[in-house]
């Protein structure tokens, strides 16, 4: 499993939010390209970047913010964050980065980012699924910033992405994120039951080097860590060295 940071960006900083929640803010004083640095000095190969200016104001959003990093940052990079039409995907590989990441459109306009997935290549595209836990255990995609529920459920939605060619997925449980609560284990391992091929990338609770340590056993390809390497609850280099301990 390899280990990705993520970089939030807003108004040209490193910020995070709880929750997704814009009147929740935490902003950090470190430039987001001396973070960036910093991990991959430690190890870390790849970055996530989410462009939550682009995510809030959609095309008003100044994006030279993220394309500077994007320019600046010399490890593969995975963007996210407002992602509304193949303009906005061409504009990102453009300026460097490796992969881009589509959230509510994978949700909404299926067919759409199926069309993307086959114009771009399923190496290029990753879909981003933030999802909440019903009383029943079933998870549920939110779409708009978190604000509204997605018609199908995350298992039928899957399905019919993994059928277009999906290879892969972000998976978010928002009730964990930016919230340093441990992540959803369960929900990562069903999702790979279910669908064996998908290269899955977990976000959400992450706080010590444990929680890595059961990510591991989930057979989860990725983890996305941003709150916890920002405040210091472990370094880029511990992370590393947890995954890849034997067994």
């Amino acid at each position: 499993m390899i280990l990705i940071p993520a970089i939030d960006l807003l108004d040209g900083r490193c910020v995070r939010l709880v929750h997704g929640d814009f009147n929740d803010v935490t902003y950090y004083d470190t430039e987001p390209e001396v973070i960036a640095r910093k991990y991959l000095d430690q190890g870390a190969h790849w970055l996530h970047v989410v462009d939550l200016e682009a995510s809030r104001d959609g095309e008003a959003a100044d994006t030279d913010a993220l394309f500077k990093l994007l320019h600046s940052a010399e490890q593969s990079v995975q963007t996210g964050g407002g992602v509304r039409s193949g303009g906005d995907i061409r504009a990102r590989l453009e300026h460097g980065a490796s992969r881009v990441v589509v959230g509510s459109l994978g949700v909404t306009a299926p067919e759409r980012f199926l069309r993307w997935l086959g114009e771009y290549g399923d190496d290029r595209i990753v879909a981003a699924l933030d999802v909440t836990i019903d009383g029943e255990g079933v998870p549920w995609p939110r779409t708009h910033g978190w604000t509204r529920e997605a018609q199908a459920n995350l298992w039928t939605l899957l399905q019919d992405l993994v059928d277009g060619g999906l290879r892969h997925l972000l998976v978010t449980d928002i009730g964990r994120d930016g919230a340093l609560k441990g992540p959803n284990l369960g929900l990562y391992r069903e999702i790979l039951e279910r669908f064996p091929d998908i290269e899955l990338q977990a976000s959400g609770g992450v706080s010590r080097v444990d929680d890595l340590k059961a990510l591991r056993n989930t057979g989860a390809a990725g983890t996305i860590v941003g709150k916890a390497l920002l405040e210091g609850a472990f370094s880029v280099s511990q992370a590393l060295e947890t995954l890849c301990e034997p067994g």
